[in-house]
């Protein structure tokens, strides 16, 4: 399988490996469960967030439990796989193609934070910033230090992927989170942190894309290879402009506040346009993905790279344009929102499509008998 594939790989397919306490084919779902699972709560949390913004409060209360629902499970599945099948989860850490996905776990409980921030749940939001950032210390230097230490047979340049954008992502969910707690507290430590991480998460930007750039030009590129976890590249840009909109609205008495002020909203500026120049281009990666090359269009936890990254500029256009007086980009977030909310839809139909499927090809599996056919 190729490296592209590392979102989709043993998704709604059983293993062999067993996890005690469960059935067979629920353990071999968890056994399989892809780093980048959290993507769903990422995806389902900030669109909730935008919508918020925008002032439709019942769906974005939806969607806000859903995500938490989501996180909920999902946590308790990834504790479920790491004590049984510590070997699976090695695995994934060591692959250049799969391991950044955890990060989705970082982002999906600082998106979640957020929420309940936005909620005036005060706790509930501290307790996911911590998370958040115990989570962040380990992956930060855990998959970079196994990924190069490694032996392999090939360069690790050919596994390069979209999904180590999320290395990006989860360093600037973390700079939100200290940005909302140095608020909350107002520590000027925990402000100039926020500004720090805020500063590393665009550095690890320009590093993340320049790898993935030549990945590009240098491999040859094919259907499977350019698969939707590229639509991060517009993420990562996407959640540091909003990371950048979080620090701006600290305290101006700060210290770190005097000097980071005007770096913080030029380059937040710069990074949002460069996000609405990826889209087109994204798009047109589809294109040809799907329509000039024939990939089927079906269901892959890759499809949530694609809603994240809507949600998170349509959010971002929102905080940002509203703190710093741009209209225009007030305007555009609120009409992004919506298409973030359609992307969300479309994605979970196709999520629920699969995992009927799945639950029919396993019960044709258990013997079963089948009832009458519906329409």
């Amino acid at each position: 399988m190729q490296a592209s594939d590392e979102f989709s790989e043993g998704q709604l397919n059983p293993a062999n490996a067993p996890i005690p306490g469960v059935d067979k084919a629920t353990g071999g779902l968890i056994a399989n469960l892809p780093p980048a699972s959290f993507s769903f709560v990422m995806a389902t949390g900030i669109v909730s967030t935008g919508l918020e913004l925008y002032g439709a409060a019942l769906p974005s209360l939806v969607l806000f439990i859903i995500a938490v629902l989501a996180g909920i499970v999902l946590a308790a599945a990834t504790l479920m796989r790491l004590i049984g099948t510590f070997g699976l989860v090695m695995r994934d850490i060591r692959s250049p193609g799969r391991a950044f996905g955890f990060f989705t776990i970082v982002a999906g409980a600082n998106v979640l934070g957020a929420r309940f921030e936005m909620y005036g749940w005060i706790t509930m939001a501290l307790a996911m910033a911590i998370v958040g950032a115990v989570v962040w210390v380990v992956l930060n230097y855990t998959l970079p230090t196994e990924l190069l230490v490694a032996e392999r047979k090939t360069p690790m340049i050919a596994e390069i992927n979209g999904s180590w954008f999320l290395w990006v992502v989860g360093t600037q969910s973390v700079a939100v989170a200290a940005a909302m707690v140095a608020r909350l507290g107002g520590s000027a430590l925990l402000g100039a942190v926020a500004v720090g991480l805020w500063g590393v998460g665009v550095m690890l930007y320009l590093l993340v894309a320049t790898l993935v750039t030549i990945r590009l030009l240098t491999h040859p590129v094919d259907p499977a290879s350019l698969s939707p976890t590229y639509w991060i590249y517009m993420g990562a840009t996407a959640i540091s402009v909003l990371a950048g909109s979080r620090i701006l609205l600290l305290d101006a008495t700060m210290p770190i506040m005097e000097t980071a002020t005007p770096v913080v909203a030029g380059i937040s500026f710069i990074l949002w346009a460069l996000g609405l120049w990826w889209i087109p281009l994204l798009i047109l990666f589809g294109i040809w993905r799907h329509v000039l090359r024939h990939r089927p269009l079906r269901y892959e936890i890759s499809l949530w790279s694609i809603v994240f990254p809507l949600g998170m500029y349509a959010t971002a256009s929102m905080l940002f344009g509203g703190v710093e007086g741009l209209d225009f980009m007030v305007g555009l977030g609120r009409i992004i929102i919506w298409v973030a909310l359609l992307a969300w839809l479309a994605s979970s139909l196709a999520m629920a499509h699969a995992a009927f499927s799945w639950l029919r090809r396993r019960r044709n599996l258990s013997g079963t008998p089948q009832g009458p056919s519906t329409p």
